[in-house]
């Protein structure tokens, strides 16, 4: 009788437990990145009252006879399933789609979180908005990623540094129905001068480009080139030094003369054919700047068919120095700045973490995680880089409480509950009727 009242105790605390657990479930309903937890029972002791027989010669084998003696519980389990994703518009808001973990640190020590509600604090750190952790990534040194871990950092107003043009790319059409280049009465050809480009017939026999470009210190440099044509397949090309801001003439323009073939393009495989370069230094103290032309490759860079002359110097790959004043976040983790002039840089990429046992790890409050022996240890990477998982900017996980689950799990431990009332009040009765034999 006493056993039964035992077993019935144990069972009204394990449904207890039970809805203490569905109770902090229902609390954090609204929990972004939230992980419910779920309640496994197993059985207790129980008490042998006989051992099994082996059966011999003229009898049966018997059962062991053993009496139970309540339940216990047998775990309380995290569920780390994906919870759905909340669209917030805010681009330090990170959500994580997979099994992976954000890594933030408070001084030495690392600790893991699935909620993403990051902001940027007065150093331009990225850290958790419940607690002001770092968050971890690898750092970025003039737009490139490194292997250096630590707090990544978001400098808004960081000063990007100016880039030399080294390249300008060449496109579009030249006419190959245009006459010679007339030089007149001149004693030398020269497309640059006024006289020899009125001449009649000279109209197309020569096409203006021009580009800015940059030196080392992001000064702007105008470069303008003249094509003119030589022969029926052959055009030469020239440099006009104005506004290249040099103190002389001191332009270096090598390269070969344009031969084009039958199908239009440019034949580089004329002996002793070298692409356009052009070389200056400029008054500003800078470097001297180097620029390789770039013919393009088949019809997509310069031609030469008959008809209007359009070609162009399209673009080039140098700039001037500038402020960042915005960032984006990609589906893998790389935080990127965009600049004011034009350019975007790498300044880190977050670090996610991947574990074993996820299960394992144990809740220290404010959405945050830490590991246990049994959960072992972080498996750092980055999303596309040994981790599966992807980042969504812009968006939070929700808690992946389901509330139509918890309130049947409510209504079945609530009538555990009541059955083990049920088995003590019975229990109370049994005795009172023997108490009553006496009597």
């Amino acid at each position: 009788m006493l056993r039964s009242l035992s077993s019935a105790v144990s069972g009204l605390r394990n449904q207890q437990t039970r809805m203490d657990v569905i109770g902090n479930n229902v609390s954090n309903v609204n929990t972004m990145a939230f992980k419910a937890g779920r309640v496994t029972f197993k059985e207790g002791f129980a008490q042998l009252v006989s051992s099994g027989q082996r059966p011999d010669g003229t009898n049966g084998g018997t059962n062991p006879v053993q009496v139970g003696l309540g339940s216990q519980i047998g775990s309380v389990d995290t569920l780390f399933t994906q919870g759905n994703l909340e669209t917030t518009g805010q681009n330090t808001d990170l959500a994580i789609q997979g099994q992976s973990f954000f890594v933030v640190k408070k001084g030495t020590e690392s600790f893991y979180t699935r909620a993403g509600n990051f902001q940027i604090d007065a150093t331009g750190t990225l850290v958790s908005g419940s607690n002001g952790y770092a968050v971890e990534g690898r750092q970025a040194l003039n737009g490139k990623l490194t292997d250096t871990v630590g707090p990544i950092k978001i400098p808004i107003g960081q000063t990007a540094p100016a880039n030399a043009t080294t390249k300008v790319a060449f496109s579009g059409n030249i006419d190959a129905s245009a006459q010679v280049f007339d030089k007149g009465t001149a004693l030398a050809v020269d497309p640059l001068d006024a006289t020899q480009r009125a001449l009649a017939g000279n109209a197309n026999s020569y096409k203006d480009m021009s580009i800015t470009t940059y030196d080392s210190l992001g000064t702007k440099h105008e470069l303008k080139i003249v094509l003119y044509k030589t022969a029926t397949d052959k055009w030469n090309w020239k440099v006009d030094p104005t506004g290249l801001d040099i103190t002389v003439a001191g332009v270096t323009a090598t390269g070969s003369a344009l031969t084009f073939k039958s199908d239009g393009t440019v034949d580089t495989t004329v002996s002793g054919f070298a692409a356009p370069e052009i070389k200056f230094t400029p008054n500003s103290g800078a470097a001297a700047v180097d620029i390789k032309i770039d013919l393009g490759t088949g019809l997509n860079g310069l031609s030469q068919f008959a008809g209007s002359s359009n070609a162009v110097m399209r673009d080039q790959d140098g700039y001037t120095n500038g402020t960042m004043q915005s960032f984006t976040i990609d589906a893998t983790g790389t935080v990127t700045g965009a600049f004011t002039n034009g350019t975007a840089q790498a300044l880190g990429q977050i670090t996610l973490a991947d574990f074993n046992n996820p299960t394992g790890l144990e809740r220290v409050g404010d959405n945050m995680y830490r590991t246990t022996g049994n959960s072992g240890g972080a498996v750092l990477g980055y999303a596309s880089e040994g981790i599966s998982s992807s980042i969504a900017a812009g968006a939070l996980e929700m808690s992946n409480v389901d509330l139509a689950q918890e309130f049947t799990d409510m209504i079945v431990a609530q009538r555990g509950f009541q059955a083990n009332g049920k088995v003590i009040t019975t229990s109370d009765q049994m005795l009172n009727d023997l108490l009553g034999i006496k009597q």
